[in-house]
């Protein structure tokens, strides 16, 4: 866990250091107590604490009075609720994903671009599921997973320079690239071929082949990969490019012709 706020927390002022003491409650993944965050929020003792009964009292977090601990509040999760319906592609992929799934048998994942990294917004299991990191609303890695290069490499120049900038290009396989000369000729290589692979790179033994959701305008909305976990994983996923690319031009059609409930009811 990161004990350092980053310096856009620090540039943002109260308000920024605020909601970076939610994320590291988030980050926990359990109720947690206030000695646990003090080492990882960079705060004064008393900063801290009155961040925290901000937040409380706001309804962003919780309190158990018997455990002592904090966790995220239900006005965060509305707030989350109303963002997730308004800004993830899921509930506008998810008729494409359920076809999908049926038509491979595989597992299947959609993400989109957050500050650089992977989100995963939604997910379908293999018939025979695979174990695995992602898992919906967790956040990977972007440099090497097949989702990840495949969103990378159709971002403009600007937006892509901070995405990079944005990555640790940590290790994690033999496979895994690790350093942004050979991601970048890693993401010409996509463009030219229009999808992305993921062969054993943020984990042995699982490979994925990637596809952009891409605007009419070319700008990324996300990504849709389909994975396996069998050895010759990449021959049988290879015959899925025609159909993948197919269902995330469906999905980006989709999200094009989608519009808030209330502009429909205006029209």
């Amino acid at each position: 866990m990161n004990d350092a706020t980053p310096k856009s927390e620090k540039s943002d002022g109260t308000v920024g250091r605020t909601l970076a003491v939610l994320d590291r409650v988030a980050e926990f993944g359990r109720p947690v107590r206030f000695a646990e965050l003090l080492p990882v929020c960079d705060l004064p003792k008393a900063t801290l604490y009155r961040f925290v009964q901000t937040l409380t009292n706001q309804g962003m977090l919780a309190f158990d009075e018997d455990r002592q601990t904090y966790r995220p509040g239900l006005r965060l999760v509305r707030l989350a609720h109303a963002a997730w319906a308004q800004s993830s592609l899921a509930p506008i992929a998810a008729p494409y994903l359920d076809q999908l799934s049926k038509e491979t048998g595989q597992t299947l994942h959609l993400a989109q671009l957050d500050q650089g990294m992977v989100l995963y917004v939604d997910k379908r299991n293999a018939s025979r599921p695979v174990e695995m990191f992602s898992q919906s609303g967790k956040v990977g890695p972007a440099y090497c997973t097949g989702v990840g290069k495949a969103m990378l490499a159709y971002l403009p120049e600007d937006a892509l320079q901070n995405a990079l900038t944005r990555q640790s290009f940590h290790r994690f396989t033999e496979h895994t690239l690790t350093d942004a000369t050979s991601l970048r000729a890693e993401l010409e290589n996509i463009r030219k071929r229009g999808f992305a692979w993921d062969d054993e790179e943020h984990e042995p033994g699982i490979r994925c082949i990637a596809a952009p959701i891409l605007s009419p305008q070319g700008r990324v909305l996300g990504a849709l990969s389909i994975t396996s976990g069998q050895p010759d994983g990449q021959k049988q996923l290879e015959t899925y490019a025609p159909l993948i690319l197919e269902t995330a031009e469906k999905i980006a059609k989709a999200a094009s012709d989608w519009r808030f409930p209330e502009q429909k009811r205006a029209d």
